[in-house]
């Protein structure tokens, strides 16, 4: 088993920050002064993405960029929260756009040499609750109606021979364990070995221990996030890592606390991360919405290659 290797998410440096760090360059010169092996693209606002970078000339420019500065991309987050209303949504019988743009992002992941794209239901928790655009078609019909949209994202990316990573977290929908795995199911049920979940420590412990913005009867688990990640061993695509407090932040999903400060066990978690069938060796450190991301950038890689050195350094 390779070397675990440590990437962190640009989202970072953009939100709840007093200052967002804009400049992609200068994020790409401080994790390599900083000794990141990678970095993980957030595709909008003004951090690189298909608008941005509309062309190969322009695509290859960047991927040099980034190898310059002895980085390599861990996976991209892209920009598909727009599509949430009729005639655009992820929930349409037949989401022309949600799945245009979607075809994009994979041909601009493709040409930077990407091999995981990250989605999500984009949908609140309570979509089917409070069923806002009258569709009245119930949870079970919408997951499978997700599903379909999603095996042909799946199709699609892999043919450019990149892998789905879908980040189930409590700010959307079917956030239950049970939902999680059985959404999970159907889509790789469809033939789509390429598609998983994307298992981020903190969503994992809000989804399995507290049960937070659970809609209807709430459902957790016994083992919480460690059971959580061996009921999807092998359907996991990609892991985001940081610790939790068990507390939403203001915007109604998981606080990302930094290492230490929350109630995760790594010493647990590390080791059955690296046996859980991704397949990459990236961990990647998600900031997400913590005010003054760069303060602990720092101290989240050295706590990180502590449990490296630990568990994950052969």
């Amino acid at each position: 088993m390779a070397k675990a290797r440590i990437s962190i998410g640009t989202w970072a440096y953009l939100f709840n920050q007093e200052k967002p760090t804009t400049d992609f360059h200068t994020i790409l010169h401080k994790l390599q002064d900083l000794g990141y092996d990678g970095v993980e693209l957030g595709s909008f606002g003004p951090h690189p993405s298909p608008a941005s970078h509309p062309t190969k000339a322009s695509r290859a420019k960047l991927k040099k960029e980034i190898a310059d500065h002895n980085l390599s991309l861990s996976g991209i987050a892209i920009d598909l929260w727009a599509f949430k209303t009729p005639g655009t949504s992820i929930m349409d019988e037949t989401p022309s756009a949600y799945l245009t743009a979607f075809l994009g992002w994979c041909a601009f992941a493709a040409d930077l040499d990407v091999k995981t794209i990250r989605v999500d239901t984009v949908i609140a928790p309570d979509y089917f609750q409070k069923d806002p655009e009258g569709i009245k078609i119930g949870t079970e019909a919408g997951m499978e109606r997700i599903a379909k949209v999603w095996d042909k994202a799946s199709k699609m990316a892999a043919d450019y021979g990149m892998n789905i990573c879908w980040e189930f977290e409590p700010g959307f929908a079917f956030n239950k364990p049970s939902e999680i795995i059985q959404l999970v199911d159907w889509v790789r049920g469809k033939g789509n070995n390429n598609f998983g979940v994307l298992y981020d420590t903190c969503h994992a412990h809000m989804c399995a221990v507290v049960g937070a913005n659970q809609a209807g009867e709430k459902e957790t688990l016994p083992g919480g996030e460690l059971e959580l990640l061996e009921r999807l061993k092998g359907k996991i695509t990609h892991v985001h890592v940081i610790d939790s407090d068990g507390s939403l932040n203001e915007h109604n999903t998981s606080t990302h606390n930094p290492f230490g400060t929350g109630k995760l066990n790594f010493d647990q978690l590390a080791p059955a991360l690296r046996k859980c069938g991704v397949p990459h060796e990236w961990w990647c450190v998600d900031l997400c919405f913590w005010p003054d991301a760069w303060q602990v950038t720092a101290d989240s890689k050295k706590y990180l290659d502590k449990l490296r050195e630990k568990y994950a350094a052969v």
